[in-house]
């Protein structure tokens, strides 16, 4: 009986409602969160911009996007290289201890057969452990 009573042009309108605002609010909530992130906005002029989006959210939205839209995406673009720089640097001092210990061994294989001396073994280790 429910189908009777809601026709399937219903269900899409519907539909599209839930999405549009469901795309409404991640607008709103990435202006947001930009509005915070930006660097070179003072606390008055983020103030400012988050009563103008709170008070007028449509309006302030719209504003937002045309006034400061293309610092927005260098923001995010800025930000996803420094988080790929800071993961970058963390595999690599994380691989390079794991590296070092693998070349103190080798060291000391060679130092054990006789291919460096005492103090040429001594110099390396101290090399890769600075």
């Amino acid at each position: 009986m429910l189908a009777y009573d809601y026709p399937i042009l219903g269900l899409f309108w519907t539909m599209l409602m839930i999405f549009l605002w469901i795309a409404w609010l991640m607008l709103l909530f990435h202006v947001i969160f930009d509005i915070f992130r930006s660097d070179d906005l003072s606390g008055w002029g983020k103030a400012g911009w988050m009563v103008l989006v709170l008070v007028l959210p449509l309006l302030g939205v719209l504003i937002y996007l045309i006034a400061r839209g293309d610092k927005m995406t260098q923001r995010q673009i800025d930000q996803a290289r420094a988080q790929q720089s800071d993961f970058d640097d963390y595999v690599r001092n994380v691989s390079s201890s794991s590296s070092a210990a693998d070349e103190i061994a080798k060291l000391g294989e060679l130092k054990a057969s006789g291919v460096i001396t005492e103090d040429e073994f001594a110099a390396q280790k101290a090399k890769l452990l600075a």
